[in-house]
């Protein structure tokens, strides 16, 4: 069994399947000196390539610049499913805030979706679309609350595209006797998340930003009114930064290491399931009901891309492979021996309430991550809103800017155990 894996590195770059079939990844220079700009960014994923994309269109001098490799974060390794709203189903989220918040944000996440979508077709970038998503629940008391989410989508919501299912329509749709109902979600889909980041990257260059890879930010201050972004061989000027770091914030910047905890999240990909076809059969991606999501999906050449393992600290197993297959297993166990070609992880930036946190953590310094999970449409958009709001296009980042996103509480010292001891109460509870 060929199994590709490197766990030296955090990042562990250049061995998902993403990596292996996302053809020509373009390299970009390190910064070699200092620079001055409008706008600095810290970070090249989809939240900073966006907002870098949007500024420098519209004639902003924009410098960006990322540690590592663009796409060796989250935003090239994710499991790809764009979802629908928010973290949170609609009537949830409405509970909390009111319905008019809550309306706002559905929409808000809405307009995120087609924008990703209008925005690989303009730039012709081959995202590998595929319709179709689906939620299951892993537990029969759960029955209600996925008839409720189907009926007040359409009826509350003005998003006709949720229709639940039943026990045999679930089983059927998964090709799985594994979970008991739940709801399809025609109206959005799973994508191949690192061709887009290719592809972005590529148009931000295109519109005139500077964007750098292998240079880490070592500080960010406010100096006199102007933001100053030290890395290994010079310093940025700015009048304005964003820091789009997520889940790799370190100790950059501690407001945001406060309130955005990184976890581990692994996927392993199988061969194609050509003696399978009764898994999956119509393409959609799955998420499950449990705290601890599982994901999966059929890749368009026709392999099962399956997450569900995280780790609440910032090591890298030796083997994940067994780990997912066991889960892979329990779902499926008739592919209980089906080759895992691929297999590689990464850090997810979570919230207290898994929703984004988005905050101005010292004067013209804006801080945006924590997309728990659910980043791959609202991280684009984030940034393109990021933009629009230096421009003075838009105010709908406010939306995310007056969300309550508390602090992880015990300090620096204590936040990863406590983390830990919570996150594993609830892997725990979706057991029993």
């Amino acid at each position: 069994m060929a199994v590709k894996q490197d766990w030296q590195s955090p990042i562990a770059p250049g061995v998902s399947w993403y990596q292996a079939t996302a053809g020509e990844r373009a390299t970009y220079p390190e910064l070699d000196g200092s620079k001055t700009c409008d706008v600095a960014v810290v970070g090249g994923g989809y939240t900073g390539l966006q907002a870098a994309y949007n500024l420098a269109k519209a004639g902003v001098s924009v410098v960006l610049i990322d540690a590592n490799r663009f796409g060796d974060g989250a935003s090239g390794r994710n499991g790809g499913q764009l979802g629908t709203g928010q973290r949170w189903w609609p009537e949830e989220l409405e509970e909390k805030i009111g319905y008019e918040r809550s309306r706002a944000l559905f929409d808000l996440a809405e307009g995120a979706k087609k924008h990703l979508l209008d925005f690989a077709s303009e730039h012709q970038i081959d995202i590998e679309f595929m319709p179709g998503q689906i939620n299951v629940a892993h537990k029969e008391s759960y029955k209600r609350s996925y008839i409720e989410n189907a009926e007040i989508a359409a009826s509350r919501y003005g998003y006709p595209h949720v229709q639940f299912m039943d026990r045999q329509e679930t089983q059927e749709r998964l090709g799985s006797k594994r979970y008991h109902c739940g709801v399809r979600d025609t109206g959005t889909g799973h994508i191949h998340p690192l061709k887009l980041l290719i592809g972005l990257a590529r148009v931000a260059a295109n519109a005139g930003a500077q964007i750098f890879e292998m240079t880490p930010a070592t500080a960010v201050r406010n100096d006199g009114g102007k933001v100053r972004i030290d890395t290994p061989k010079g310093t940025i000027t700015a009048d304005k930064a964003l820091i789009a770091c997520n889940g790799y914030i370190g100790n950059l910047e501690p407001v945001t290491a406060s309130h955005v905890m990184p976890i581990r999240s692994f996927i392993g990909a199988t061969a194609p399931l050509k003696d399978f076809p009764a898994v999956l059969p119509g393409g959609e991606a799955v998420a499950d009901s449990r705290f601890v999501v599982r994901y999966f999906r059929k890749s368009k050449d026709g392999r099962l891309l399956f997450g569900g393992r995280e780790a609440y600290t910032s090591d890298n197993p030796r083997d994940i492979t067994e780990h997912i297959r066991r889960q892979i297993t329990e779902i499926y166990p008739a592919l209980k021996d089906v080759e895992i070609t691929h297999a590689w992880g990464g850090s997810v930036g979570i919230t207290m309430p898994r929703q984004p946190f988005v905050r101005e953590v010292m004067p013209n310094v804006t801080s945006i991550g924590g997309y728990s999970g659910h980043g791959v449409m609202l991280s684009n958009y984030c940034g393109k809103l990021y933009a629009e709001t230096v421009l003075g296009k838009s105010a709908d980042l406010d939306l995310f800017k007056a969300l309550d996103i508390p602090a992880f509480p015990g300090g620096a010292a204590m936040r990863a155990p406590l983390l830990f001891l919570a996150l594993s109460w609830f892997a725990l509870r979706d057991k029993f």
